[in-house]
């Protein structure tokens, strides 16, 4: 009896210990992530510090190294999940831009991104949607009333012509006015965030006229989040 009673303490001695040393594994593991977001990309950072608060998680809910691993691994999407809907968004985005030189791609933090270029979206210092970028936000705003846990973000973008003075806030009209025309569309503005970036994040080469309307653009980002974090 002795013997048996010795056994189950030294098992859930083990227990414990191990339980300690995932909490001690997933705060350094989140330690380390935090110290390492100043280098990095918007999306890195977003996929680094999903996978820490993941490993995180994983060990609340199932107090082991695999339940880390498993929490790590869902975190590194940067809280986002690429579902059935994203993907059938995606499919529906590509046939409505097929031909306009809109890029639609899946982000490596599983956000469904819009690159949409200024021959269609803008005139030269104007913020004001040409008709041609209005059926593709149409097809947008289409079947996100039945998503209600996706965010929709809109940045504007300039060249480098003027002084940011200028650039500035014109990248924010820009995304204000794709935002104004998605809330007619039904889309809920709370749902919606915008900002402007000005001449800041160049896809292009100022120096050249193609590269300048490449960097006159706006992207439109759509992303999921699971339901139990609404």
């Amino acid at each position: 009896m002795k013997a048996i009673l010795m056994n189950k303490l030294t098992v859930t001695s083990m227990n414990s210990s191990s339980h300690r040393l995932n909490r001690v594994f997933s705060l350094g593991v989140l330690a380390v992530v935090l110290s390492g977001c100043a280098n990095m990309t918007e999306a890195q950072r977003s996929a680094a510090i999903g996978g820490g608060l993941g490993a995180l998680a994983g060990v609340a809910i199932g107090d082991s190294k695999e339940s880390a691993a498993v929490g790590a691994g869902l975190g590194a999407i940067g809280g986002y999940v690429w579902s059935t809907q994203m993907a059938e968004k995606k499919a529906s985005m590509e046939r409505a831009t097929a031909g306009t030189g809109v890029e639609v791609t899946q982000t490596p933090d599983n956000q469904l991104k819009l690159n949409i270029p200024s021959d269609i979206s803008f005139d030269t210092g104007r913020s004001n949607i040409k008709p041609n970028l209005q059926p593709i936000l149409d097809q947008f705003a289409q079947g996100l009333n039945r998503q209600p846990n996706t965010e929709v973000r809109i940045i504007g973008h300039t060249d480098n012509t003027g002084s940011d003075a200028i650039n500035n806030p014109l990248s924010v009209n820009r995304a204000a006015s794709a935002r104004d025309y998605l809330v007619y569309r039904g889309v809920g503005a709370g749902r919606i965030q915008i900002d402007g970036r000005g001449s800041s994040e160049p896809i292009g080469n100022n120096n050249t006229e193609a590269g300048r309307a490449r960097n006159r653009r706006i992207e439109i980002f759509l992303a999921e989040r699971p339901m139990a974090q609404r």
